[in-house]
């Protein structure tokens, strides 16, 4: 995944992925015959993962502000998030060129939504789940930080009243 996040599908090798992991490249050649077996099973590693820390970031909340600071801190989080994030668009990026990989992007998608739809019901977590993935996408190739004020009111606007 380090290799991933750092070269992308496009730049990963059996070589590079040997050498973070400090193994003969042998190793990884026997384990991943085609890199495409690699990325497969590195990205189903993710989606796993992050279902597990997603849920997570979810277990205390019990109102609507804290629900929506947990959310905020999703789009303005640090690095943490922004491996996590270039990881998920690695992922959504292959998905596009390798219809293999999108069962793992769909199950990603209803694993998010299922948990903002305990808070908000299911239309409200699609349209919540299509804005945090925006945001923090536009949070990730900026030079300039929006305020959290304004990634708080959309997320808020999104949310409607009462949610």
């Amino acid at each position: 995944m380090d290799v991933l996040v750092e070269d992308g599908v496009a730049g990963i090798t059996h070589r590079k992925v040997a050498a973070r992991a400090d193994v003969p490249l042998g190793s990884v050649t026997y384990h991943f015959a085609s890199l495409t077996e690699l990325c497969a099973q590195a990205f189903a590693r993710y989606v796993e993962l992050r279902t597990a820390e997603y849920e997570a970031l979810f277990t205390e909340v019990s109102s609507r502000e804290e629900l929506i600071d947990v959310l905020v801190e999703l789009v303005e989080g640090g690095p943490s998030r922004d491996r996590s994030a270039v990881l998920g668009f690695e992922l959504h990026l292959a998905a596009l060129r390798d219809p293999a990989l999108r069962a793992l992007t769909q199950e990603w998608t209803r694993s998010s939504r299922a948990v903002l739809a305990r808070f908000t019901g299911p239309e409200t977590a699609a349209r919540l789940d299509a804005l945090l993935e925006g945001m923090i996408m536009h949070t990730l190739l900026s030079t300039e930080r929006e305020p959290r004020a304004t990634t708080r009111a959309a997320i808020v606007q999104t949310l409607g009243p009462g949610t």
